[in-house]
């Protein structure tokens, strides 16, 4: 698909883009890259494999950039991420894609923007704001999920499946994490302009996606360290939990041992034991008995020990 940059993204032909006249967008897939790449005329002097686009990035070359976006998909972060490259000069940008990720995000853009100065400074800066347009809405969606499971916690106590969600979310967390941190660096990049393809007084387009990135970024690192609180709860938890019960243990124990010294004592069978010839001896011992564990529970349960 080619679009040209006018009011709002027009769509166009591949003999239009070439006269560049407009500044233009075109979506490709590697194989016409591969095959009208010198035709766009970007001057790409250093080796570019459209293939490989691992994370998000952009290069400088003599007279073009380059790079690549590596997304994750909000909905499944632990999936694979969409991932195309990109190559740009002051006249416009191509992005080569064969999983239709870039034809989606500039459809959006080309049905939901018009502007009152089109550039394609103006251009590239929607198409990274929509990367990360509906991000605060799924960070917030991270915090009260952290916030359901403390609640859970605190009132179930120890709950199986609360440090296997906890591993996800944190495990999401710090993809997203690395990936602003990787759109912070394109975009310092592309503020940079050393090329000078870019208006002056458009550069502050880039640095206002910078600067909120770099927001989205400190949200992330407080929902780590709201991770580590929740994992921490959980832990303390059961702490709580092994604690209560080695207290009833030791409370059994201790309100048992005095009976199993009056057995062991009894047991020993000693021929002058004067207690033997007494017909009552029998019910006394276990009246005794009965009395050591009342007194026992009485004063486990003044003291609290349960």
């Amino acid at each position: 698909m080619y679009y040209l940059i006018k009011d709002k993204l027009e769509e166009s032909t591949y003999e239009e883009c070439l006269k560049r006249k407009d500044t233009y967008v075109a979506i490709v897939d590697k194989e016409e890259f591969k095959k009208n790449s010198e035709l766009f005329n970007m001057g790409i002097d250093m080796e570019f494999d459209p293939s490989n686009a691992p994370v998000s990035c952009v290069k400088v070359n003599y007279d073009s950039l380059t790079g690549s976006f590596s997304i994750p998909d909000r909905a499944c972060i632990a999936e694979a991420n969409h991932e195309f490259s990109f190559a740009l000069d002051e006249q416009g940008i191509v992005f080569i894609n064969d999983d239709g990720t870039a034809q989606k995000i500039v459809e959006r853009i080309k049905n939901t923007r018009k502007w009152r100065a089109p550039s394609l400074e103006r251009f590239i800066y929607d198409f990274l704001e929509e990367i990360i347009g509906n991000d605060i809405n799924v960070l917030e969606e991270y915090d009260k999920k952290l916030d359901s499971m403390e609640d859970r916690i605190l009132d179930k106590g120890d709950d199986d499946d609360i440090m296997e969600e906890l591993v996800e979310i944190r495990s999401d967390i710090m993809d997203l994490r690395t990936h602003y941190e990787q759109l912070i660096d394109l975009g310092q990049e592309l503020e940079e302009n050393e090329n000078g393809f870019f208006s002056s007084k458009n550069l502050r387009y880039f640095r206002m996606f910078t600067e909120r990135v770099v927001r989205l970024r400190d949200i992330v690192a407080s929902l780590r360290e709201h991770t580590m609180q929740v994992r921490d709860l959980h832990h303390s938890q059961l702490e709580v939990k092994q604690n209560k019960v080695m207290t009833i243990l030791t409370v059994v124990s201790t309100i048992f041992m005095p009976l199993t010294l009056i057995v062991g004592w009894y047991g020993m069978n000693f021929k002058y034991m004067p207690e033997l010839d007494v017909p009552i001896a029998y019910p006394i011992v276990i009246a005794v008995c009965v009395i050591i564990v009342v007194v026992s529970i009485i004063f486990f349960k003044k003291k609290k020990f349960f």
